[in-house]
């Protein structure tokens, strides 16, 4: 991007200033964050339960629930980083994989683009986690998970708006 200065390019994300001319003509500088995505996959059971991982998170001080997400990988698809987190922290291989939609995670100051999906019929194999993943593997009761969002219980966005896209599904 021409009319961008990177202040700091990690493995993750890309910091940068960007000078842009807003709609109503206004010209500034702006700190914009570049990620390439992600993708997190509700993973539903013949039970109707959900497949949720309590993860160590330390930038939000502790543990939190989440649907099985990760970064995309360039060149990989979003569908493909699905499959892939799905099996690297749940050990879950999915035979049926539905696009829920997508969403902007932060689009005050970052471009990330989410997108969800809906896994059924799976067959179990190993884990893959990477050494800063701290991870226990739970199946919680749809409704339960439901409520979770509701009461607060859950508090990772993606995975509340994940599960909340779902429920049209589980009807």
């Amino acid at each position: 991007m021409k009319n961008r200065k990177s202040l700091y390019k990690g493995e993750v994300v890309d910091l940068g200033l960007e000078r842009v001319t807003l709609p109503n003509q206004q010209t500034m500088q702006l700190e914009v964050v570049r990620h390439p995505g992600g993708a997190a996959v509700v993973a539903l059971d013949d039970n109707n339960r959900v497949c949720l991982l309590r993860q160590y998170r330390h930038a939000a001080g502790g543990w939190l629930w989440e649907l099985p997400a990760g970064k995309i990988d360039t060149p990989e698809s979003p569908q493909h980083t699905a499959l892939r987190e799905l099996q690297e922290e749940a050990g879950l291989i999915a035979k049926d994989l539905q696009m829920l939609g997508s969403f902007l995670s932060t689009p005050g100051f970052c471009d990330e683009r989410i997108y969800i999906y809906l896994a059924r019929d799976f067959t179990t194999t190993d884990t893959d986690r990477h050494p800063h993943e701290v991870i226990e593997v739970h199946w919680i009761e749809f409704r339960q998970a439901l409520e979770w969002v509701h009461n607060g219980e859950i508090m990772d966005g993606k995975t509340m708006l994940g599960l909340l896209m779902a429920e049209r599904e589980t009807r």
